[in-house]
């Protein structure tokens, strides 16, 4: 491992080995370091604790491989095997949620996700370390992920424009067809990858666009097809889609303000130097942690958890391409960018010195919800301080949004909210035809029948009434 590399892997091992229960043989509360959004209450993550055991055969301390197995053990002793029930082959967030109930609803009382992350993580353990794993528990692990993608194909819930899991699912779809000598399931993968292939091709973006944390999880899945794809032209498809992943991220990236621009369509946070991005994660490890999108890390740091994807990309390599790692590094200029997503999505980005900015049309099909991660107006800039102010449009009925060199044209009918983050700003300097900001001045243009502000601790919502369209004029001022 180069330095880099070896610093960020050993992080989050460093939690793990911290937070190991040798009694309970679960990782407590801290092991997940989500903050504010930790999986659970108390108890430790099922899916960190298959990520501990994939580095504990990485680190190959003294005793590290006899912890592996014992993790493992617990891991697989979490799976759901429910022939027939929704979630059958996945597994339970911690060790003591209750069993799914009659009636149960995904995502509140099964995570059907965790056949993906965890099956891919027991698939890279075969792959790299089957010297230090007993044939029973290879075995074990061989009928685990078997039973999770079976029960997947039964649930039939994945569609290819599920990016992230899908991509993830193509891999396993393979994996487990060649090891459990299942032609049939060999051919369906063979077939799910060559339509995202196609799909991907088409416009060069996957339907999932755009997003700091979900892109590095296609970015990890397409490192699987890559190296351990069974077939040379799964092997290539995902080196292909991978390298022009990076360079999409990178023309969307200002190194100045370490930042990837919006729209974004799965979003966490608005600056990747406040919160874990699994992109970031990748950026540490390739460029150190003084030019990488990533918060100083800390047990309690926002979204921390998703560190752990280090041990992924340790074993499978951050492989960005020369022109776009150039961009990661410094900045590369002032540029507008268009990407159609699919035959009714585009998204439109501007990428200033100091300000970037998007937005993205949808044939005004969505709309938005501050409680989703769907973002299709964003504004990020310098503030003064040389911290990041941000603009979200965090409220909308089904809307357009388009960016250029001057800023955002807004179509909809209806109420239209944004949050503006300023540390510094007033609100007497925020006028409905003008927000006055340190270090960016916001021109607006609009017919909204009422203007409103509902002032925030750390933000600012205003509200315009009853628009047909807008816009919004930007303007940094450093």
């Amino acid at each position: 491992m180069t330095a880099e590399v070896r610093e960020t892997f050993s992080i989050p091992m460093e939690w793990g080995d911290r937070d190991w229960d040798t009694n309970g043989k679960f990782l407590i509360a801290q092991a997940t370091h989500q903050g504010p959004t930790a999986e659970t209450a108390r108890d430790g993550s099922v899916r960190a604790l298959s990520w501990y055991a994939l580095g504990l055969f990485l680190r190959n301390g003294k005793t590290d491989n006899a912890r592996a197995i014992d993790v493992l053990n617990v891991v697989l002793a979490q799976q759901y095997t429910e022939p027939g029930k929704p979630w059958n082959g996945t597994f339970r967030v911690s060790p003591t949620q209750p069993e799914p109930p009659a009636g149960a609803v995904m995502w509140k009382d099964y995570d059907p996700n965790w056949r993906e992350f965890i099956g891919t993580t027991f698939a890279m353990i075969l792959e790299d370390f089957p010297d230090r794993v007993p044939p029973e528990l290879q075995r074990k692990l061989d009928n685990s992920i078997a039973q999770a993608v079976a029960g997947e194909i039964l649930n039939d819930r994945l569609k290819p424009a599920y990016t992230n899991p899908a991509l993830m699912f193509g891999f396993l779809l393979d994996f487990a067809g060649v090891r459990s000598h299942r032609p049939d399931w060999v051919a369906q993968g063979a077939a799910w990858q060559a339509g995202i292939y196609t799909s991907f091709n088409r416009f060069g973006a996957f339907d999932e666009y755009n997003s700091p944390t979900y892109s590095g999880v296609d970015l990890f899945a397409l490192g699987l097809w890559r190296s351990y794809g069974s077939t040379a032209s799964m092997r290539d498809m995902g080196a292909k889609m991978e390298a022009a992943l990076w360079r999409d991220l990178a023309a969307h990236y200002n190194a100045t303000l370490k930042n990837v621009s919006g729209p974004f369509d799965r979003a966490y946070g608005m600056d990747m130097q406040n919160y874990v991005s699994i992109v970031g994660v990748a950026l540490r490890m390739e460029l150190g942690e003084s030019l990488a999108p990533i918060p100083k890390i800390e047990p309690e740091v926002d979204h921390g958890g998703d560190l752990w994807y280090a041990t992924h990309f340790a074993i499978l390599g951050v492989r960005i391409p020369l022109d776009a790692t150039q961009k990661f590094r410094s900045f590369q200029g002032e540029r507008l960018i268009e990407r159609r997503i699919t035959e009714d999505r585009v998204a439109t980005s501007w990428i200033g010195n100091n300000a970037i900015y998007g937005g993205e049309t949808t044939q005004k099909s969505k709309d938005v919800d501050g409680h989703n991660q769907f973002h299709p107006a964003t504004v990020q800039w310098k503030l003064p301080s040389g911290k990041i102010g941000w603009i979200q449009l965090t409220q909308a009925p089904p809307i357009d949004v388009r960016a250029d060199h001057k800023g955002l044209q807004i179509s909809c009918t209806g109420d239209v909210t944004f949050r503006i983050y300023a540390p510094g700003m007033k609100t007497s300097d925020l006028k409905k035809s003008d927000w006055v900001l340190p270090g960016l001045a916001v021109h607006v243009t609009s017919d909204a029948g009422k203007f409103a502000l509902d002032q925030e601790t750390d933000f600012v919502d205003i509200t315009y009434a009853a628009i047909s369209g807008m816009s919004l004029r930007i303007v940094p001022s450093l």
